[in-house]
């Protein structure tokens, strides 16, 4: 065999190698990068992302968009690389994303559970805002816990050691705020009845320096409409402001956005606190390239997001739903907003 042809294919030799290796070989790691954006305010597959039936909805205009972060797993060596070095997308190790001691069907389960309970939170938060009436009512008694067969499933709460209770975020403030041992007015309305039941407290599980009432609280609204929330193949609690806007919204007159395109994230309980999430910086990328032009970022994350943000984002720090909106109409008036 020609030596020069010999020479050839030692060279090419460990280039085929190292291809056939890059190619089969699996690394433990995933990528994240951004997502796909809704607005809430529109439709997706020709249903409303957010559909409120049986009463009045007011007309809106604009963007007030969710945004989301993609996942891709199963990445060769060269895949890996190729999109680290895209600059859009991060390389993280596969357990952050996928724990070992659960199954990738499992993470997806708890991601779609998350979801459900932010939509739920995201309506009770944007009922408690706009004023429409929300049970709060027990919902289960812990077997052989103080409140048993004192308190019982179905009791709507109305105060709690003198504090008036509209939340279960309110029922867990005011018993944390008294000791073990501690005996306490309990006011519920049962069969239509006001009722004052005292209970003794007992000592939280996590925390015996703690008051314990041994009660499941609840929420249920109590509106003639329904409120539906139209994604799937989403998961995860950081659409639960924009999902609340977007009630909020449709239930008000005029333009939470004016009319804009805003775009934003963040967790929402139903007293309307708004939590940090995840992949701040990549949810900042698909919203710029949307063409958002203001950007809701939950006040944890503020300092993230200043390191990502695309140019010419406005980036505006909220804590709670009140902020979020007065921001807003700071932003639509032209006046001083919270920044980032």
């Amino acid at each position: 065999m020609n030596r020069r042809i010999v020479t050839l294919l030692a060279a090419l030799g460990p280039i085929v190698v190292l291809g056939v290796f890059g190619t089969v070989t699996v690394v433990p790691y995933v990528a994240l990068g951004p997502g796909p954006t809704f607005n809430t305010l529109g439709e997706v597959g020709g249903e409303e992302v957010v559909a409120i039936e049986g009463t009045d909805v007011d007309e809106t205009s604009g963007h007030l968009n969710m945004t989301t972060v993609a996942v891709r797993d199963d990445l060769n060596v060269f895949e890996a690389f190729g999109l680290w070095a895209s600059g859009r997308q991060g390389i993280v190790p596969r357990e952050e994303v996928y724990p070992p001691d659960r199954s990738k069907d499992e993470v997806q389960q708890e991601n779609e559970a998350d979801f459900q309970r932010s939509e739920d939170s995201a309506e009770l938060a944007a009922l408690h805002f706009l004023g429409e009436p929300v049970d709060l009512r027990i919902s289960q008694v812990v077997d052989d816990g103080p409140s048993t067969d004192v308190l019982r499933a179905g009791d709507q709460l109305v105060s709690v050691n003198g504090a008036a209770v509209s939340t279960v975020g309110d029922v867990q403030q005011a018993v944390a705020a008294v000791a073990p041992s501690t005996e306490v007015s309990i006011v519920v309305t049962r069969d239509a009845v006001e009722t004052t039941v005292p209970v003794v407290l007992g000592p939280r599980p996590d925390d015996n320096s703690k008051g314990y009432l041994g009660i499941t609280p609840e929420e249920v609204p109590d509106v003639p409409f329904t409120i539906d929330f139209n994604l799937a193949d989403v998961g995860g609690p950081s659409a639960g402001l924009m999902f609340a806007l977007a009630v909020i919204d449709k239930l008000s007159p005029g333009d939470l956005n004016g009319g804009k395109f805003v775009a934003g994230t963040g967790t929402i309980d139903s007293d309307g606190e708004v939590g940090p999430i995840g992949g701040i910086k990549y949810k900042l990328i698909a919203a710029s390239e949307a063409g958002a032009e203001t950007f809701l970022v939950p006040a944890q994350n503020c300092d993230e997001a200043r390191q990502g943000a695309p140019d010419g984002l406005r980036l505006v720090k909220v804590e709670n739903l009140d902020g979020a909106i007065d921001a807003l109409e700071a932003v639509n008036a032209g006046a001083a907003a919270p920044l980032c």
